[in-house]
C-alpha cells in the first residue's frame, strides 16, 4: 500500500506545534524504553513491534517541517539501539535468517520501510546478501511513500544508513557485491525521487500559503542536497564518471523539474560540492543547462558562483591551475553574452555583476592578458549602448557595482601603469555621473600616490589626466557645492601631489611633461589653478637645477634654463590673477633659482615682478608687511646681481618700507633694509659670486631714519621699537660698523631707561622691560669677555646697572 495522501493543511500556532511535538516525542521515548527492555531480554519480535509503534509517529501530517525534523532525530536515536543489537546478535550467532522478510509484514508502510532500511543496512554490513541487490531493493520500495514530507525524511534515512556501505573503490571484494556504478545509480535514483517530492510540496495547499510553503521548502533543501554531497564523497567517482554518468543525470533532473527554487539551489549545490577539476571538464554541458533554466532563476548568481570558485582555484598554491587547453575566459565570456542577450529584461545590476565576475576571472587567472579586461569593458559599453543607457547614477545599485568593478581594475594594476593600456576604461568611465567619475578618479590618484608610481612620458601623463579629468577641469554636470568646500580642497591637494609624480629620467622629456601638464590643467578654472600650477612651477625650478648640474654635458643648458624660467614667469603671472600672495612667493623662489645658476637677467626680472605684485595686488596691510619682509630676505640672499640692479632693488626696498601704512611697520621694515647695505651681495664684472656691500654710511642712515620714525610713534609701542632699534645698532656695532659708537649706544640706552619709567604696570610692560634687561645682560657679557682679553666689541664707556 502506498502512503501518498496529501498533507492536511494545518494552521496550528507555535504553541500548538510545540504541544504536538512534545506528545509525539513522549510516545517515542516511552515505546523506545519498552523496545530496549525487550532487546535486553532477547525478545526480538517484541522489540520489532515496539520499534514499529515508535515509527507510527512518523506518519503524522500535523507537524511543521522543522518540528517533524525534531521528531525524526528522536526516532533515529531509538533505531540506533535496534541496529546495534542486530549487529551484535549477528556477530554472536551469525544467524539473521528471514529477518529481512519478517519486517516486511509491518502493518503500515512508513514503519515497514524504516525497519527495512535498518535491517537492510545490517545485511550489507554482514554480507548476508550482495550490496547492489539490497540497495536496488530499498530505493525502489521507498517509492511507496509519496507523501512529500514523510518521503523526504525516509529517503534521507536511507541515504544516512547506507553511507558507509556503498560500493566504492576500496570497499568491495568482488564484482558481485557491487561497483561504483551501482553506488552512483543508487544515489541518483534516490536524489531524483527526493527532488520530485520536494518540488511537489510547492503545489499543495492554498495559493495564499505560497510564501509559507516556499519557506518550508528552503528549510528542507539540505535533505535533497545531501545526495550530491554523498556523490562527491565517493572515491570511485572520477572526472570521467562525473562527466559521463553523474552530471548528465543530475542536470536532467534539475532542468526537467521546471521549479525555480529547486533549480537555483541544486545548481549552486553542484558548484559547491564537486571538485574544481570536475567543473573544468564539464563547463560546456553545465553552462548549456544554465540556459535551459526557468526565466525567473537568477542565472547570473549561478554563473558568478562558478566563475569565482574557478578563479579562486587558479590562485591556490595546491592547485594544478587552469589547463592550457581550456579557454576558460572565452567560454564564460561567450556564455555571459548569450545569457544577457537571451534575457532582454535583465536588470542593470545583474548585467554589471556578470561583467564584474568576468573581470575577476581575467585578473585572477589571466593577469597578464590585458585584452581580456579590455574586451569585458568594451562589451559592457556595447550592452548599455544597445539598451539606450547613456548615464549611470553612482548611487544606484548598478552604479555602485560598476564603480567597484572599475576600482578593482585600478587596484589590480596598482604597481604599474598597465591601466593606461586598457583602452576601453575611459569609455566606461564616461558612463558615470559626475560623482561616479570623480570617485574613480580619486581612486586612481590614491593608487598612484600610495605605490609611488612615476609617470615618465607626455603620452602617459595625458592619459592619466584624462582618467582623472573630473578632478582637474570643470564638468557640465558638476554640483555647485563641489567648489570651495573642504573636500574639494583635499581633492585638489591630491592632484597637486600627483603632479610631482610626473617625472622623466631625461630633463628634456621632463620639461615636455611639465608643459603638457600645464596645457591640460589650464582650463581647470581659477579654483583649481591655485592648487595645480604651483607644483608645475616648482617642478620647473628643480629642472633648472638639473640642467645646471649637467652643464658640462649640455652646451645649450643656459638657453634651456632661460626658456624654462620664461615658462615659469608666464605661469606665475597666470596664478597671480587668482592668488597674489602665493604668486609673489613663487616669483621670489624663481629669483633664487635663477640667482643660484648665475642668470642675473632672469633673477632681476623675477624679483622685480614680485615688487609689482606687492605694489599692485597686495592690499591688506598685514600681508604687505609680511610680503615686503619676504622680498627683502630673498634679495639679501642673492649673489648674481650687478651694482646697477642691486642699487635699484635696494632703493625699491627702502622706499617700499617707508611707504607702509603703520609707523611701527615702517620702522621695522627700514631696520631690515639696513641689512641690504651691509650683507647684501653685489657681483663684480669678472666675479661669479657677489661680495657683501658693507656700506657703513647707508646702514647708519637707515638706522637714524628708524629713530626718527620711532619718535613719531605712540608711547606704548615707542619704547619697544627703541629696544629693537638698540639691538639692531648693537648687531652692526659688533660687525664692525665704525659709524656706530659706544657713546651713541649709551645715549640710546639712556633714552630707553627714561621711556621705561613712563610705562604703566601691565603684562606688556613686563615683557618690554625683560627684553631690555636681556639686551643689557648681553652687553655685560661682552664687556666681561673683552676684559678677559677676547677679541670682539668692548662696549667701553657704557655703564650697565
Amino acid at each position: 500500500a502506498r502512503d501518498n495522501k496529501m498533507p492536511v493543511v494545518q494552521n496550528t500556532s507555535t504553541e500548538e506545534q510545540e504541544k504536538l511535538l512534545e506528545t509525539a516525542i513522549s510516545q517515542v521515548k516511552h515505546h523506545g524504553f519498552q523496545m530496549k527492555t525487550s532487546l535486553d531480554n532477547n525478545q526480538l519480535m517484541d522489540a520489532l513491534k515496539n520499534a514499529s509503534t515508535i515509527l507510527q509517529e512518523m506518519r503524522t501530517a500535523l507537524l511543521s517541517p522543522k518540528n517533524y525534523y525534531e521528531l525524526y532525530m528522536s526516532v533515529c536515536d531509538q533505531l540506533q539501539h535496534l541496529e546495534q543489537f542486530l549487529l551484535v546478535e549477528y556477530q554472536k550467532s551469525k544467524n539473521l535468517t528471514n529477518l529481512y522478510e519478517m519486517v516486511q509484514y509491518a502493518g503500515n508502510i512508513v514503519p515497514r520501510l524504516y525497519l527495512l532500511v535498518t535491517v537492510g543496512s545490517i545485511y550489507m554490513r554482514t554480507k548476508e546478501a550482495t550490496r547492489k541487490n539490497i540497495l536496488k531493493d530499498l530505493v525502489e520500495m521507498c517509492r511507496g511513500v509519496q507523501h512529500p514530507l514523510r518521503g523526504l525524511f525516509l529517503r534521507n534515512y536511507l541515504l544516512q544508513s547506507t553511507r558507509n556501505q556503498l560500493p566504492d573503490v576500496d570497499t568491495v571484494e568482488s564484482f558481485e557485491e557491487g561497483s561504483i556504478d551501482d553506488s552512483v545509480s543508487f544515489i541518483i535514483a534516490n536524489f531524483s525521487e527526493m527532488n520530485k517530492l520536494w518540488v511537489r510540496m510547492q503545489h499543495q495547499g492554498h495559493t495564499k500559503e505560497k510564501a509559507k510553503r516556499e519557506k518550508e521548502r528552503q528549510e528542507l533543501r539540505i535533505l535533497v542536497g545531501t545526495n550530491l554531497v554523498r556523490l562527491s564523497q565517493l572515491d570511485g567517482v572520477d572526472s570521467n564518471i562525473y562527466r559521463k554518468e553523474v552530471l548528465p543525470k543530475v542536470l536532467e533532473q534539475v532542468t526537467g523539474c521546471h521549479d525555480p527554487i529547486a533549480q537555483t539551489y541544486l545548481m549552486e549545490c553542484i558548484i559547491q560540492v564537486f571538485p574544481e577539476e570536475f567543473h573544468l571538464a564539464t563547463l560546456t554541458p553545465f553552462l548549456k543547462a544554465c540556459s535551459e533554466l526557468e526565466a525567473v532563476v537568477s542565472v547570473k548568481d549561478i554563473i558568478i558562483t562558478l566563475i569565482d570558485r574557478l578563479a579562486s582555484y587558479a590562485q591556490r598554491e595546491d592547485s594544478a591551475g587552469i589547463p592550457a587547453n581550456i579557454p576558460l575566459f572565452d567560454i564564460f565570456s561567450q556564455e555571459v553574452s548569450q545569457v544577457i542577450q537571451a534575457r532582454q529584461d535583465m536588470s542593470q545590476e545583474d548585467i554589471v555583476a556578470l561583467q564584474y565576475s568576468l573581470i575577476n576571472l581575467s585578473l585572477k587567472v589571466y593577469p597578464d592578458k590585458i585584452h581580456y579586461v579590455n574586451k569585458v569593458l568594451t562589451h559592457t559599453t556595447d550592452i548599455f549602448s544597445k539598451k539606450d543607457i547613456s548615464s549611470i547614477s553612482s548611487t544606484s545599485t548598478a552604479g555602485k557595482e560598476l564603480a567597484n568593478m572599475m576600482k578593482t581594475i585600478v587596484e589590480a594594476y596598482k604597481e604599474t601603469l598597465t591601466l593606461l593600456q586598457v583602452e576601453s576604461f575611459p569609455n566606461v568611465l564616461e558612463m558615470f555621473d559626475f560623482r561616479g567619475r570623480k570617485n574613480i578618479a580619486l581612486k586612481i590618484v590614491e593608487v598612484l600616490l600610495e605605490n609611488n608610481i612615476l609617470v615618465p612620458s607626455v603620452e602617459e601623463v595625458e592619459k592619466v589626466l584624462k582618467l582623472v579629468n573630473p578632478l582637474v577641469t570643470d564638468q557640465d554636470d558638476k554640483p555647485d557645492e563641489e567648489v570651495n568646500s573642504d573636500l574639494f580642497t583635499e581633492e585638489q591637494e591630491q592632484v597637486a601631489r600627483l603632479i610631482h609624480h610626473f617625472r622623466a629620467d631625461h630633463p628634456d622629456k621632463q620639461y615636455a611633461i611639465l608643459v603638457a601638464t600645464r596645457k591640460s590643467l589650464e582650463s581647470g578654472g581659477e579654483t583649481r589653478l591655485k592648487f595645480s600650477l604651483p607644483p608645475i612651477v616648482f617642478g620647473c625650478y628643480q629642472l633648472v637645477f638639473r640642467y645646471h648640474s649637467l652643464r658640462a654635458e649640455d652646451e645649450r643648458w643656459q638657453r634651456k634654463c632661460e626658456k624654462i624660467l620664461d615658462f615659469c614667469h608666464k605661469t606665475v603671472l597666470t596664478l597671480n590673477k587668482v592668488i597674489p600672495d602665493i604668486s609673489l612667493r613663487m616669483f621670489l623662489q624663481g629669483a633664487l633659482a635663477a640667482d643660484r645658476i648665475g642668470l642675473e637677467k632672469e633673477a632681476y626680472e623675477f624679483i622685480s615682478q614680485s615688487f609689482s605684485v606687492f605694489e599692485e595686488d597686495i592690499s591688506d596691510s598685514k600681508q604687505q608687511v609680511s610680503s615686503l619682509f619676504l622680498i627683502i630676505a630673498t634679495f639679501e640672499q642673492m649673489q648674481s646681481l650687478g651694482e646697477e640692479n642691486h642699487e635699484t632693488l635696494r632703493t625699491n626696498c627702502a622706499r617700499s618700507a617707508s611707504n607702509l601704512l603703520k609707523k611701527p611697520d615702517q620702522c621695522r621694515a627700514v631696520a631690515i633694509c639696513s641689512h641690504l647695505f651691509w650683507s647684501g651681495k653685489v657681483k663684480g664684472q669678472d666675479e661669479d659670486v657677489g661680495e657683501e656691500c658693507h656700506d657703513k654710511k647707508r646702514v647708519a642712515e637707515c638706522l637714524k631714519k628708524c629713530g626718527r620714525i620711532t619718535s613719531q610713534c605712540m608711547e606704548g609701542v615707542q619704547v619697544q621699537l627703541y629696544i629693537e632699534l638698540l639691538n639692531t645698532y648693537m648687531l652692526f656695532y659688533e660687525k664692525g660698523n665704525s659709524q656706530i659708537t659706544p657713546s651713541f649706544l649709551k645715549q640710546l640706552i639712556d633714552k630707553i631707561k627714561d621711556e621705561l619709567t613712563k610705562l604703566e604696570d601691565s603684562d606688556e610692560a613686563k615683557q618690554i622691560k625683560q627684553h631690555f634687561l636681556n639686551t643689557l645682560t648681553h652687553i655685560k657679557l661682552k664687556q666681561r669677555l673683552s676684559s678677559e682679553g677676547e677679541d670682539g666689541p668692548s662696549y667701553d664707556g657704557i655703564v650697565v646697572q
